[in-house]
């Protein structure tokens, strides 16, 4: 398996304690129901495999890529030949881009298109040994201007879509979401507000879906409460590390402005949401779809509010 970590764990040299920190999210996964996704998500058909799925390894199958801003960018199309709702994925720390196939082949299948940059700390891209730009362990010394870098590449990668016609017209500028695992996810909430500085003022952002996402320097220094936009968390029994740093008192859900979800997943892991842990895909995708399909898309059949087999805790407000 490639040596690396998604963002609760540096290289082995450099950070002992958030090796241990990242192996306490990291138990067997258990034996747990699916649910009847297919309500939760509109009564749309489950999601039909195309392959690109590995364990232990980063798949591509059913994925392109371009070099877009400077950026090299995955891209997962949907069938439709009209413009799309577009939602573009941040990795999670020495991750990759396409880390999270299970995902992103979903939402394309869906009728979403998909990018996915590289940022400088992917392990794809060369950046697998990079150290993290502050400590893991102490978010208070977490700044805007930590990963400033990871929200300069999203504000690029939007400028340059947006300024190519091809693209342009490919997309539907009225229905953009972002989406984040782990330091992804710290990105996405920087990018909806969280992080003042970062705020993306257009496009305007519909809905971001925040992945096991770091989020402790928010509710010390951030603006969780002034967001404005749904957010949804979604974390794991066994995701030790991040979780309950999200559905805590005063923590990243109660401080994030309504409306917003947490969803927690029975036995999920840090790593859940990447296919390196093939563990509640289905409940993951089921859930994301529900919330960007209603608040993306207006679907009001849509409902990311039922609690289901095999999730152990949904907060709605």
């Amino acid at each position: 398996m490639l040596a690396f970590a998604l963002v609760i764990g540096t290289t082995l040299t450099a950070a002992r304690g958030m090796v241990r920190f990242a192996a306490r999210s990291e138990a067997e996964p258990e034996s747990r129901p699916r649910g009847n996704e297919s309500q939760l998500r509109g009564n749309r058909p489950p999601r039909q495999g195309r392959g690109g799925r590995a364990g232990g390894r980063w798949a591509r199958g059913g994925v392109e890529t371009q070099q877009i801003a400077g950026l090299s960018v995955a891209i997962w199309r949907p069938t439709v030949s009209t413009s799309a709702p577009l939602v573009v994925f941040s990795h999670g720390f020495r991750g990759c881009n396409t880390q999270s196939t299970f995902l992103t082949e979903a939402l394309a299948a869906a009728g979403y298109l998909v990018v996915a940059p590289n940022h400088q700390d992917a392990i794809c891209g060369g950046g697998g040994f990079a150290q993290a730009q502050e400590d893991l362990r102490n978010p208070s010394a977490w700044t805007e201007a930590t990963y400033q870098d990871r929200a300069d590449d999203i504000r690029k990668l939007f400028d340059a879509l947006r300024t190519d016609q091809k693209w342009n017209t490919s997309i539907d500028w009225s229905r953009v979401a972002l989406a984040g695992h782990s330091l992804g996810g710290y990105t996405v909430l920087g990018i909806s507000g969280a992080w003042p500085s970062w705020k993306l003022t257009s496009p305007s952002i519909k809905a971001t879906l925040a992945l096991s996402p770091y989020c402790q320097p928010f509710p010390v220094n951030g603006h969780l409460g002034v967001l404005g936009i749904p957010v949804m968390y979604q974390g794991g029994t066994r995701d030790l590390g991040i979780t309950p740093a999200i559905k805590k008192p005063r923590g990243c859900f109660s401080e994030t402005s309504s409306p917003a979800y947490f969803v927690e997943f029975t036995g999920a892991g840090h790593f859940s949401w990447s296919d390196l842990r093939d563990e509640q895909h289905d409940l993951i995708n089921a859930y994301a779809l529900a919330f960007l399909d209603k608040h993306v898309r207006g679907m009001a059949q849509a409902d990311p509010s039922q609690r289901r087999p095999g999730v152990s805790d949904v907060k709605v407000k």
